[in-house]
């Protein structure tokens, strides 16, 4: 049998891969947008959700080590998902609006999660932080592009 670190892993990994399913006319539209003037970290937005998906696992791994319960797995799981999809949902629909309900919808998604989750284990808890930090930064970013490109909000 493989270890759970291990599943978890590469469960996270090929759920991860949804995001690189888009299409370079889509990416062209995208880099044409106005972005404020404040953001100054977009290239570090790869390195961010790297981060805020192997803290994610991880904080996956303590709690199914803890209880084995998979429907708290299948909740990290639609939680992941909703972050993937927010890429194709704005890049297909050529909506800020639609990426920045994604967006949002994935911050609810993982403050739900995290209550849950702290009285399983705090430090599973607190490695759901990076991603409950992240997610309103992005989602905010998507709302103020929106405000710079009405036409495509």
């Amino acid at each position: 049998m493989l270890p759970s670190w291990l599943v978890i892993g590469v469960v996270t990994f090929l759920i991860a891969l949804g995001s690189s399913i888009l299409r370079p006319k889509d990416i062209k539209w995208f880099n044409r947008l106005q972005r404020p003037r404040w953001l100054t970290f977009e290239k570090a937005i790869p390195l961010i959700w790297t981060i805020v998906f192997i803290c994610g696992a991880w904080s996956a791994y303590i709690v199914w080590e803890k209880t084995q319960n998979w429907g708290l797995m299948a909740f990290y799981a639609l939680i992941e998902v909703t972050i993937v999809a927010y890429s194709p949902v704005l890049l297909w629909t050529r909506s800020l609006r639609n990426g920045t309900i994604v967006g949002g919808l994935g911050f609810v998604l993982g403050l739900f999660l995290a209550f849950q989750v702290l009285s399983i284990s705090g430090t599973a808890a607190l490695l759901l932080l990076p991603y409950l930090i992240w997610s309103p930064i992005g989602t905010y970013t998507t709302w103020e592009m929106g405000k710079l490109n009405p036409e495509s909000f």
